[in-house]
């Protein structure tokens, strides 16, 4: 079994990849944010189905990534409580 520092080592590295994993999910989202914006401008005063349907997409990836961020979060803080305890 490892010991206590390679157990901290360990869940510190796990937590720097989480936290790459969250700047690259930010990244993710203002690409999606600037696509809705790009659509919005080309679209504007549009009332197709399509649009619309572009539109909510667009929106629901957001969300999802929004999502994501907050679950690796929750994750990168209960490996460190874990950590801390050690």
């Amino acid at each position: 079994m490892a010991g206590i520092d390679e157990i901290r080592a360990g869940i510190a590295l796990a937590n720097e990849k989480a936290s790459a994993s969250i700047a690259a999910l930010q990244q993710a989202a203002l690409a999606l944010e600037e696509a809705q914006q790009s659509l919005t401008r080309a679209t504007e005063g549009s009332s197709q189905h399509e649009v619309s349907q572009a539109h909510g997409l667009l929106a629901e990836a957001l969300q999802g990534i929004n999502g994501l961020q907050s679950t690796v979060q929750a994750s990168i803080s209960s490996a460190d409580q874990y950590s801390s305890r050690l």
